[in-house]
């Protein structure tokens, strides 16, 4: 005996056994048992959902022996004939083949002729769109007023084609693609009524690669039990179909879970050696991120209890951000293989940014994971939750520290203590109002000789309550960190103040921002007397081995002061004075070497004296000025986000209005 498909063997021979479709099952059902019959259907649905199978076991209810009923007997002689497509009431059209207006003529000419065995005479035409505007016109009357043993049924997997003529004329029954679990349990039951052994990893694979359809899960599944030698594995049908299988997905979630980039390689190198397709790959990695996080956000949604309890380890590892961004990294990694070299490098690009835009946390400068001028990261943080907002910081209690902001700083606790004691261990002393930068605040201006010009007089002094807050602040806090210039004054503007002995006077403006011929004598000298000031500070400096001090002290700027900026004191000996730049930042020594030669030249005009510099390629020992003044401002920027958080009125619009303090947008004074 010939071998048949399991298709066919297997195509349901009752509405009992029908997979999937219980919603026509249910309207068919009630109308055969209540005598509602419409003399035209219409069955709509993409390929192998059952079409051609529910028009078979509805032309059995029809015709069966015991009568009309929604549970056909299948062993009278009419309902044996259909099944065997042999009943002569029983007419299987195909409309791609027979879509002309005389094929359609001759159908309708044998329609009105009584049925020849059984109760009525069922056309069934299969792809009714693809008949011909005159054919649909030819079969509009019969299909409105057929003869009462007559009945129609049309199926089709394109019903935007079919006259709306013709709609109207039938009842409507849009079917369903196949979900997977059904079609995996359907497939369990036919190989075990088959005796095959199977693995249940394999039909999964099996139905998602059937698209919804149980005719082509059951061809998938024959050609599984040839491929496999009488045996469906998962191994061997994914081997089949060509497709990734779970083992490497899951591959990839390990190895982002546990940070380990040769992990995700050695995907990317295995699927490479097997020759498995690349977007399909993505595509089932963006799939299986879709069920993970319905895992987190919605358990009940994934039905598989194998396939949930797989996914259980790995939703403590992923927070819901980060999925949604891995979601959004696959995709369009799918979409962007077309545009890279290759589809390897493609994928390997997409998996290394799966693993760089995890959640983490960088390091704080001066600790052994920023040497050479910091960008590593130092630790993970942990991928079950949401990363934490780093604590509020309080400024340094020392008395160079710049006012941070205006509003009252909170005490933090816990882990904001620790971090605060690291700035402070690192970054203590802060010689903010160091003698180098002396000569750029104003000083006393000495009066006059009697027979000078007289000279511009300050302005009156107004009520303390028509001060402006920024005026009112004391002369430490107006320095504007980078260059310790008062920020509130303009470079060309005099700036008058009162000489007191004991302490330090306030900034006042001149009246008039021109100064006078007069004035400028005054201006001039004082000038002409920073040039011993910086030198004075400089010597201070080289003296304490202090090179953040030095190099202000220097006044240089541009590429020079960049280059000085990332190298650290590494020792002076006579004449000789030698810093360390780190590797990291060894480019700013190679791209301009001039900068060396006019960084000696500073040296020698600021003190007077030839001193040779040199300068070492190495790692960074202990501190450099661009770490010391990055841990200021990290102090300063958390001290006013922790005194903003505090203020009442910030308090109350975040309470009340469910309002964000966003960080990165708050400026300390």
């Amino acid at each position: 005996m010939s071998y048949q498909v399991l298709a066919r063997k297997w195509r349901p021979k009752s509405f009992g056994t029908l997979v999937g479709q219980e919603h026509v099952v249910r309207a068919l059902s009630h109308a055969l048992a209540t005598g509602r019959l419409h003399h035209a259907y219409l069955f709509t649905g993409t390929r192998g959902v059952g079409k051609t199978t529910i028009s078979r076991i509805l032309a059995k209810a029809l015709n069966c022996e015991t009568g009309i009923t929604a549970e056909p007997c299948g062993v009278c002689d009419a309902c044996r004939a259909i099944d065997a497509d042999r009943f002569p009431d029983y007419v299987e059209m195909d409309a791609a083949s027979n879509r002309g207006v005389e094929d359609m003529a001759a159908l309708l000419d044998k329609a009105v002729y009584a049925p020849v065995q059984g109760r009525y005479k069922v056309y069934m035409i299969d792809e009714v769109h693809m008949l011909t505007g005159h054919a649909f016109n030819a079969m509009l009357k019969t299909l409105e007023e057929p003869p009462e043993h007559v009945k129609f049924i049309l199926a089709t997997t394109d019903p935007q084609k079919i006259p709306v003529t013709v709609l109207s004329r039938c009842l409507q029954f849009n079917l369903k693609q196949m979900p997977p679990g059904h079609i995996v349990e359907h497939l369990t039951r036919v190989l075990e009524a088959e005796a095959v052994p199977f693995e249940a990893g394999a039909l999964r694979h099996l139905a998602k690669a059937a698209g919804g359809s149980m005719r082509d899960a059951l061809s998938l599944l024959d050609q599984a039990i040839a491929h496999g030698a009488g045996k469906v594995e998962e191994e061997q049908v994914t081997h089949m179909l060509g497709t990734v299988g779970d083992d490497h997905l899951y591959a990839v979630l390990d190895a982002l879970a546990a940070g380990d980039v040769s992990g995700l390689l050695a995907v990317a190198d295995g699927m490479e050696a097997r020759s498995l397709s690349f977007d399909a790959a993505l595509q089932s990695l963006a799939s299986l991120l879709t069920r993970l996080a319905l895992a987190q956000f919605a358990p009940a949604a994934v039905d598989d209890e194998a396939e949930r309890q797989r996914l259980a380890p790995h939703i403590a590892h992923f927070d819901a951000e980060y999925l949604q961004l891995a979601y959004q990294i696959a995709i369009h990694g799918r979409d962007e293989l077309a545009l890279a070299p290759d589809e390897y490098s493609g994928f390997t690009m997409t998996l290394l940014r799966l693993h760089a835009f995890r959640p983490e946390q960088p390091p704080a400068l001066g600790s052994p994971a920023a040497e050479g001028g910091g960008g590593g990261v130092a630790r993970a943080l942990p991928m079950g939750g949401a990363p934490a907002r780093p604590a509020p910081v309080p400024p340094v209690a020392t008395p160079a520290a710049p006012a941070a902001t205006a509003f009252t700083p909170v005490v933090p606790t816990g882990a904001a203590v620790e971090v605060l004691a690291t700035a402070t261990a690192v970054a203590a002393p802060l010689p903010m109002a160091s003698a180098a930068k002396e000569p750029t605040v104003a000083k006393p201006v000495a009066a006059p000789a009697a027979d000078s010009a007289p000279v511009a007089a300050p302005a009156a002094p107004r009520p303390q309550s028509d001060i402006p807050p920024w005026e009112a602040l004391p002369p430490e806090a107006m320095l504007d960190d980078a260059d310790m210039v008062p920020s509130g004054r303009m470079d060309d503007e005099p700036v008058f103040m009162e000489p007191a002995p004991a302490a330090a006077p306030p900034i006042q403006r001149a009246a008039s921002p021109t100064p006078s011929p007069a004035a400028a004598e005054p201006a001039a000298d004082e000038a002409a007397a920073d040039a011993p000031a910086s030198s004075a500070a400089a010597e201070a400096a080289l003296a304490a081995r202090d090179w953040r001090s030095l190099l202000r002290a220097l006044g240089v700027g541009g590429l020079v002061r960049e280059l000085g900026q990332h190298c650290e004191w590494a020792a002076c000996d006579g004449e000789v004075l030698s810093l360390r730049l780190s590797s990291t930042h060894k480019h700013l020594f190679e791209m301009n070497r001039g900068a060396v030669e006019r960084l000696q030249e500073q040296l020698f005009s600021v003190l007077g004296r030839p001193m040779r510099l040199r300068i070492d390629i190495g790692a960074i020992e202990g501190e450099t000025p661009a770490q010391r003044d990055e841990i200021e401002r990290r102090v300063r920027h958390a001290a006013a986000v922790a005194a903003l958080e505090s203020d009442p009125f910030v308090r109350e619009l975040i309470e009340r209005f469910d309002a964000t303090l966003v960080e990165e947008s708050v400026k300390p004074l």
